[in-house]
């Protein structure tokens, strides 16, 4: 399937299905355009291979589409492509409203949790810009956390909406996070996808084979460091754990999902769900940069819980 193909199946809200006008990204942020070049057409396009480039891009992005006047993340740490993670946003924007008799639930009274929201910070900052949603982001690394806390901090349209935690232990997702107050519309995160750090270069260096016919290409375009790309037990692993903890909060969240890049964890994914005893799980595939991804979506809540949840808390 060709990236164009892919294109058209980003959501339908999402401002990035059209192609790239370079132009005007670069008159939203000037640091772009040394990176702009021509393509085998003639078609204006940047390496997506340059991690520098990729950063540039994301920045312009984030200026022009979400009024973002300033974005940044250390060198090395997750760049994600912009497009894949606005879908996941307007995805769970359409969950809540299925939940809502088709209309979807906006502005500060609507609070939702980002597991591992990374330094780059991107899903609370659509996510608060595009339905003014109130963002919590949990990280278990510290730089990470400060990186994002220094993006929420310069940018006025941010600081009201989007709140940072720092998870200090490693072996827990939401225990520590979720405060006693804390009531969540709606979680997300993005798990680590390997389970290891052989497994994450193998698998690059796969992927630059087929790509470049390099076979010694460690470099990832869009960076990351270990707690973004791998985990004991891998995405699926990672995904049964958040799953486990979810009980403990089921009366506190509508509803809980993560994404799950490979499809061959669905089975384990749903065993867990099973296990916990959920209500209601639904799946919901979307295209995630150049590959069709899904989300899993999981609630505790019982029919009268869901009524009362809906009038208290968006129907306001």
């Amino acid at each position: 399937m060709s990236k164009k193909e892919l294109k058209l199946k980003l959501h339908p809200r999402n401002p990035h299905r059209s192609r790239y006008n370079f132009t005007l990204l670069a008159d939203s942020c000037p640091e772009l355009a040394p990176y702009i070049q021509l393509n085998q057409y003639g078609s204006q396009t940047i390496n997506f291979a340059d991690p520098n480039a990729v950063k540039a891009l994301n920045r312009a992005l984030l200026n022009h589409f979400y009024g973002v006047l300033f974005w940044d993340i250390p060198e090395g740490y997750l760049c994600p492509p912009i497009p894949g993670r606005a879908d996941y946003i307007h995805y769970l924007a359409d969950l809540l409203a299925d939940s809502n008799d088709g209309q979807i639930p906006r502005g500060r009274g609507v609070r939702a949790l980002d597991v591992g929201t990374g330094a780059n910070c991107v899903y609370p900052i659509i996510g608060s810009q595009e339905y003014g949603w109130q963002f919590v982001g949990s990280d278990v690394n510290p730089i990470a956390v400060q990186a994002a806390q220094a993006v929420v901090d310069a940018n006025a349209s941010l600081k009201k909406r989007i709140k940072l935690r720092l998870q200090r232990d490693e072996q827990s997702i939401f225990d520590g996070i979720w405060q006693n107050e804390d009531l969540f519309d709606v979680t997300l995160c993005n798990p680590p996808f390997h389970a290891s750090e052989h497994d994450m270069k193998s698998e690059n260096q796969r992927k630059w084979r087929g790509l470049k016919g390099e076979s010694n290409k460690s470099t990832l375009n869009f960076g990351g460091h270990a707690p973004e790309l791998w985990c004991e037990g891998g995405e699926a692993g990672f995904i049964a754990r958040m799953i486990k903890e979810s009980v403990a909060y089921k009366d506190r969240c509508f509803w809980f999902t993560s994404l799950v890049a490979r499809k061959e964890n669905l089975p384990a994914v749903y065993r867990a769900l099973e296990a916990a005893g959920v209500v209601q799980v639904k799946t919901v595939e979307m295209a995630q940069g150049q590959k069709i991804s899904r989300f899993v979506a999981w609630s505790f809540l019982e029919p009268a819980q869901i009524d009362f949840w809906r009038d208290t808390r968006w129907r306001k």
